[in-house]
């Protein structure tokens, strides 16, 4: 069956167009001339012609199993009528009852096996749906809980992988095929800091400091050492018991070698002997240390100040460098430290040079210049990997995008083991019923062949012109009949009495039956043997335009048994869908058995054209299109809604139609109807009315009708149908009770 229409940008279609679906077995659409009713049917019988193409027009089938379409329209009429001769119609006709009730076996087993095969492929389609819904799923999650949790630290791993798609596609492919060791996020993130940021460049090694000579000084143990003169001499007794002996010794470089006088007393008390014993005192073991702390001095100064550049230098270059590798705020503290130490030694060397007789301590800066050589140790070796990185940056990026994925597997591991063990499960079922489906189709085709072999020999063309020539007969049209052609096999031809040609002296009215009798046919048949059997979609424009109301009644009775046939699933007629203009025609054909179930087999539309663009709206199960009669009932049924005057003028104007108009009743004859003197005034009055204002008023009786006496004159309406034996009429179109027909 056909399931939806879309129609745009073709004739009377804007380019939002109109879409009729939920496409039932049987469908009415109604449409005045020019609507576009001959757009649609020329849209399902030829959906591939040119004027449609490249539109954006749609017809989409059941299970995407297009059926064969037969369309009576216009174009079908100029087809087959008026070239003298017309294609005959195979039939099953000279089959013996064993034959045709072994053919209609087959053709059971054959709709049993697409039923059968309609089923998989329904339960395939479900099935598919049911992976499509698990891979959407499954995409989100993986989108949402993996690519967007990292896609700010690993974003250059996911190039080419920056869709749902192909982020989901990229996980299942590196579980299965990622055998790299799994790293910590750490680790990745420290690496990516190189790999994934700006291309990186070689980056050069830190000198080796080498502070060894340094710690050296600031352990000699002369600075401990008391540097003082001999304590024999007669003078250095005077000096040692006073601790004297640095400030003599400043003095004694002050003397003067050719003067007496004292450089603190300015006194004449310096004379040989004097000079002699300060010499003696301040001997050569003196000199030697105080040489050697002078030169321990000046060496440590040179060598602290040699590093202090060296190592503050580094700290300036390394703060502004973003991609160093030194841990610079450890250094800077680890700096700062040792140049305090620096200062408080040297300092403290600069009094043992001032007074040599002190001991000092010297603070050690080896802990600063180890934990300082540490850091720098440490930077060499992460600056020695990001060089080797450099040197192998391709692998070494190659190699990290792939350790990030096997990360990323790893962590959502039982994620992705569940969905890839429900995805080939799922898939191993639709593969199971994808091979059972190809095995129906090849039963299929193989059981068709047999029937189609079966019908040659048994079909014929001629029950198809005793069945269009007896429904003429039936209906009067006995001055012509459809006969097979003398000359021409399997054709037929149009004949009157006298064995003329009667094709070109058909009136309009007559041509329009006929064609509409042989559709019928062919619609039972075919004008080829081996498609009699193809299940088909009828397509019905306007068969009544030219006919009187008895023909109209005929084929609006022709097409109800072909839709009792649809609705009961009998023969290969599988969907009609008729498009008419014509109210009657439409009310007629509509017009079913109520105690017919199957009222969710028929579907309702009208087509419009508002302005120059047409629109369709679906009324579903509801018949929208009723007659004015139907419609003052429709009225009276909602009186509750309505003011008093408008319920004057529809009972008045249902009294006429139905008791005068049709039934042919005066007043009198109405009223006499009721026996009892009270209700004869009552209806009198009911008469008068729904005749004032309208046709007369009484002189002999006015009635109020305010709204508080509105029931009372329902009530006296209802009784005169009772009165007048037409109460089942009253029910009926009240809807009370059981009705036996409705339009649906």
């Amino acid at each position: 069956m056909i399931e939806k229409i879309t129609i745009k940008n073709v004739a009377t279609y804007s380019s939002e167009g109109i879409t009729i679906n939920n496409l039932k077995k049987v469908n009415f659409i109604y449409g005045s001339n020019g609507s576009g009713k001959t757009t649609i049917t020329n849209f399902i019988d030829s959906p591939n012609s040119p004027e449609f193409q490249n539109k954006g027009c749609e017809l989409i089938w059941e299970n995407t199993t297009p059926l064969k379409v037969l369309t009576y329209n216009k174009k079908f009429r100029d087809k087959n009528f008026g070239k003298g001769k017309i294609d005959g119609v195979f039939t099953l006709g000279n089959a013996t009852k064993e034959h045709l009730e072994e053919i209609a076996k087959m053709q059971k087993k054959l709709s049993e096996i697409k039923d059968e095969g309609t089923q998989k492929a329904d339960t395939i389609k479900n099935k598919n749906e049911e992976k499509t819904q698990l891979e959407s799923s499954f995409q989100d999650n993986c989108w949402a809980n993996i690519y967007k949790k990292f896609e700010n630290i690993f974003n250059p791993a996911f190039d080419g992988s920056k869709s749902k798609e192909r982020f989901k596609n990229k996980l299942l492919s590196e579980y299965q095929s990622n055998k790299r060791p799994v790293k910590t996020i750490d680790e990745l993130k420290e690496k990516s800091k190189t790999i994934f940021g700006e291309t990186p460049t070689t980056m050069n090694i830190f000198g080796i400091i080498d502070f060894r000579r340094l710690t050296e000084i600031e352990n000699n143990t002369i600075w401990n050492k008391k540097i003082i003169g001999k304590s024999d001499i007669e003078i250095g007794k005077l000096i040692q018991r006073l601790n004297l002996n640095d400030w003599v010794n400043q003095g004694r470089l002050l003397l003067d070698n050719e003067t007496e006088i004292c450089p603190f007393c300015q006194r004449k008390t310096i004379d040989n002997d004097f000079r002699r014993q300060l010499e003696a005192y301040f001997d050569e073991s003196f000199i030697s240390d105080t040489k050697t702390i002078n030169e321990l001095s000046e060496e440590y100064a040179n060598g602290s100040q040699n590093i202090s550049n060296i190592l503050e230098a580094i700290e300036s270059a390394e703060s502004t460098n973003k991609n160093t590798k030194l841990n610079i705020e450890m250094f800077k503290a680890y700096l700062k430290t040792l140049n305090q130490q620096f200062v408080s030694n040297k300092d403290r060397l600069n009094n043992k040079l001032k007074e040599p007789s002190r001991s000092i301590d010297i603070s050690s800066s080896q802990e600063q210049l180890e934990n300082i050589q540490g850091l720098i140790n440490k930077a060499n070796i992460e600056i020695n990997e990001h060089n080797n990185i450099v040197a192998n940056f391709q692998v070494e990026k190659t190699n990290l995008i792939s350790d990030v994925w096997k990360f990323l597997t790893e962590a959502n591991k039982v994620e992705i083991d569940r969905f890839v063990k429900q995805s080939e499960g799922g898939q191993k079922g639709i593969d199971a019923l994808q091979k059972q489906k190809g095995e129906l189709v090849n039963s299929y085709k193989e059981l068709e062949a047999k029937i189609k072999e079966a019908n040659k020999g048994v079909t014929s063309v001629q029950p198809s012109v005793d069945a269009i020539n007896d429904t003429l007969m039936a209906y009067g049209f006995d001055n012509f009949k459809i006969v097979s052609s003398q000359t021409e096999p399997n054709q037929y031809q149009i004949k009157r009495e006298d064995g003329s040609i009667a094709e070109k002296t058909l009136s309009e009215g007559e041509v329009t039956f006929i064609t509409f009798l042989y559709f019928l046919q062919l619609a039972k048949g075919s004008i080829s043997e081996d498609s009699i059997s193809e299940d088909r979609v009828l397509v019905v424009d306007d068969p009544i335009s030219s006919l009187d109301s008895t023909v109209l009644f005929v084929v609006s009775s022709l097409l109800k048994e072909v839709i009792k046939s649809i609705k009961k699933g009998a023969g290969n007629i599988k969907q009609l869908i008729i498009l008419t203009h014509n109210v009657y025609f439409h009310k007629e054909v509509s017009y079913i058995d109520r105690k017919d179930n199957n009222r969710d087999d028929v579907h309702h539309w009208i087509l419009r054209k508002n302005g120059s663009t047409s629109n369709i709206q679906n009324y579903l199960k509801k018949n929208p299109i009723r007659g004015s009669y139907e419609l003052l009932w429709d009225e009276l049924r909602h009186a509750d809604k309505l003011s008093g005057i408008t319920i004057q003028n529809t009972m008045r104007r249902i009294l006429e139609t139905y008791f005068k108009t049709m039934g042919k009743k005066t007043d009198d004859d109405i009223i006499d109807c009721f026996s009892n003197p009270h209700e004869k005034e009552i209806c009198r009055s009911l008469l008068c009315w729904v005749n004032d204002g309208s046709h007369c008023i009484s002189d002999d009786l006015h009635v109020e009708h305010p709204d508080a006496i509105n029931d009372k004159f329902s009530t006296v309406f209802k009784r005169t149908f009772e009165n007048m034996n037409h109460i089942d009429h009253y029910n009926m179109m009240m809807g009370v009770g059981s009705e036996t027909q409705e339009t649906v």
